[in-house]
Formats: structure tokens, C-alpha cells, sequence
């Protein structure tokens, strides 16, 4: 079996792992740099609470003020939603800082590592592994990771407490109208599943492909003499259009998925705001003074905290192809950081008298090369 042969099926096996052993393995690096995590996870949980507050602000805006004429007051609100959102840009400064920090740092600690365990493995490794696999594992599958530290988790935590705290103000502010709200919400999380599973196959046929385009690369670059020696350049090229197709076609796959979900993922949300308008501007329509059952103000509300719903839903999957594509990255670094080092020097080294014997030279020859020849 050829070198390319073994690389692929290897590149194959790694795709298909999902342990969540390697995902818990992976917090041994961040513990050194909690310092930084917690409070980027305070500011990530400030910033959707601070999020949730803006439907209730055009809701007072609209039932106190616009409705009723009452201009002064309006002012006091438009400056408290302004201050608002003056703290969230505020906090999500310091929250990207900190938390590209914690990546940055992470991916530094993790480089180091692997190049240390690389330095030690014998030259017989180098033989059996592709350089350009070697490189695929310090460059592409550490930048994974750095995704997930940086955005995976934080906004994972972020989007479900955004979620729990917007069906709980809606629940709070009109029952009946977010179970109309909450009809599309099953179809969201089908059109959700379905597109996770897609796209993490076609995330793991991308890495798979460029694994076999850096290694294809690496060996016939450095071995470009031979392949002229030989008069194969047509036979690479023929080979290295197959690679790439292979990975052309692995893109366009995963963009297809990307393709439709986004847009069908409007489309539900689109349906559920019509609902609400439905079903809700008949509410509205029914007020009598004597007993108010739903404002204006609460209708528009409502439909923007379906707008809201519906976000974090659909950042959540996406986080989740992050969350997959950051552990098989790690497990195929950590294949290469459990690499056992077969040549350890002692602990203690032996000093011997020095050697005896001699060394005989037999049909040995050298000469300079000519690039006039």
C-alpha cells in the first residue's frame, strides 16, 4: 500500500472520531489561563441580557409614550437604550480581547508541545509520515482549535442563556402568544439537525482532502528532481487534478448545506412572525378600555423577540460544526502527542574508555556537481 493510500485511510478513521474524552483533555490547556475565561464569560452572559432588554424598551416606548403623546419621557428612554447599548459595545471590546487572548495563548502552548514531541521522535517517523501531514497537524487542525476557544464555547453559553431568558420574558409577558410563537420552533430544530449532520460530513471530507493536498504537495515539491529525472510531470499533474477536484468537490458539497439552511432557517422564522402578527394583531384588535389584553407596544415586542429566538437557534448549530470540527482536530493532535519517542537518552550515561579500532575507506568517491553539465 502506498504512502498516499495509508495517509488516506488514516485521514479517513481520524474524520469519523467524536470523543469526548479529547473535548475534556482539551481544558488542561485553558486551565492556566482561567484568569482571563471567567471574566469573558461574565461579559458574554452581560451582553445577552443586556440583548433581551431591547424589545422591552420599544415596547415601553410605544404603550407609554408614542401612543399617549408623551414626548418627555420618551427622552429619558431613548437615552437609557442608548446607555445600553453603549455598555454592550463596551463589553464586547473587552470580552474579543480576552478571549482571542485565551486562544492565541492556547494555540502558542499547544505549537510548542508539538514541536517539542516532534523534535524527539526518531528519523524513521519522517519516513512513514508525510511532511506535509506534519504540517497540516502545527498549522490547520492548532488554528481549529483556536476557533473554538475564542467563539465556540463562550457563544455556545451565550446563545443558551439567551434562549432560556427570552421564552422566559415572553412567557412572562403573554402565554398564549408564545406557544403561537413557539410552533415553528420544532421545524427550526429539524432543519437544524439535518444540516449538522451534513455538514459535519462534509467538514471532515474538507479536512480530509487538504490533509492529502499538503502531503501530495510537500512530497512532490520536495522530490521535484526526481519527478523531472523520470519525465513525470504529466503523471503528477494528472494526479495532483484528481487531489484537487477531490477537495473541490468536498467544498461544494458542505456550501450546499450552508446554502440552504441559512436561508429556510429565514424562511421558519418568517413564518413564525407572521403568526404572531396574525394571531396577535387580532388580540390587539379585541382591546376594549375596560380590559386591555395585548398592546401594541407587547405585539411589537414580541416580534422581535421572535427575531431574537431564532438567532441563537441557529448560531448554536453552527457552533456545534465548530465544537465537532475542533475535536477531531484535537484528536488528531493528540495521535501525535502520544506518539511514544522509541530513542531516549539515559538518565545517567555511561562514560567508556575511549574506542579502539580503525576505519578503512573502500570505493568511495565524490565530486562537485556542475550546473553548466
Amino acid at each position: 500500500m502506498s504512502t498516499e493510500v495509508k495517509q488516506f485511510h488514516e485521514e479517513e478513521a481520524i474524520g469519523k472520531t467524536y470523543d469526548l474524552q479529547v473535548a475534556r483533555r482539551l481544558l488542561k490547556y485553558l486551565k492556566p489561563y482561567v484568569r482571563f475565561l471567567i471574566p469573558a464569560l461574565v461579559l458574554t452572559l452581560a451582553l445577552n441580557l443586556l440583548g433581551v432588554l431591547q424589545p422591552k424598551f420599544t415596547q415601553y416606548a410605544i404603550d407609554w409614550y408614542i401612543l399617549p403623546r408623551h414626548l418627555d419621557g420618551l427622552i429619558l428612554l431613548v437615552g437609557l437604550y442608548f446607555g445600553a447599548q453603549f455598555f454592550r459595545f463596551v463589553f464586547s471590546y473587552f470580552q474579543a480581547i480576552l478571549l482571542n487572548s485565551v486562544g492565541q495563548y492556547v494555540m502558542f502552548d499547544m505549537r510548542r508541545e508539538l514541536y517539542d514531541k516532534l523534535q524527539h521522535q526518531e528519523i524513521a517517523y519522517y519516513d512513514r509520515n508525510p511532511i506535509g501531514r506534519i504540517m497540516t497537524r502545527l498549522t490547520t487542525d492548532v488554528d481549529a482549535l483556536n476557533e473554538l476557544f475564542t467563539q465556540g464555547v463562550t457563544d455556545l453559553l451565550g446563545d443558551l442563556v439567551m434562549i432560556v431568558a427570552i421564552i422566559s420574558v415572553m412567557l412572562w409577558m403573554d402565554v398564549r402568544l408564545t406557544l403561537i410563537t413557539l410552533l415553528t420552533v420544532p421545524m427550526l430544530f429539524a432543519a437544524t439537525t439535518r444540516f449538522r449532520k451534513g455538514a459535519r460530513k462534509g467538514y471532515d471530507m474538507v479536512r480530509t482532502r487538504i490533509a492529502r493536498i499538503n502531503a501530495f504537495l510537500q512530497e512532490h515539491f520536495s522530490g521535484a528532481q526526481t519527478v523531472q529525472i523520470f519525465n513525470g510531470e504529466a503523471k503528477s499533474l494528472k494526479k495532483f487534478d484528481q487531489i484537487n477536484d477531490d477537495h473541490r468537490r468536498a467544498n461544494i458539497e458542505t456550501i450546499y448545506y450552508y446554502a440552504v439552511f441559512f436561508p429556510l432557517v429565514d424562511f421558519i422564522g418568517a413564518v413564525g412572525i407572521a403568526l404572531i402578527i396574525w394571531y396577535g394583531g387580532y388580540r390587539v384588535m379585541q382591546n376594549t378600555p375596560e380590559h386591555t389584553v395585548l398592546t401594541l407596544g407587547g405585539l411589537v415586542a414580541f416580534i422581535q423577540y421572535s427575531g431574537f429566538l431564532f438567532q441563537p437557534i441557529r448560531d448554536i448549530s453552527d457552533k456545534y460544526n465548530v465544537l465537532q470540527a475542533a475535536v477531531v482536530a484535537s484528536h488528531r493532535i493528540f495521535r501525535t502527542l502520544d506518539l511514544p519517542i522509541a530513542i531516549v537518552n539515559p538518565r545517567k550515561p555511561q562514560k567508556d574508555d575511549r574506542a579502539k579500532g580503525r576505519i578503512e575507506f573502500q570505493n568511495v568517491w565524490f565530486a562537485y556537481k556542475d550546473d553548466n553539465w
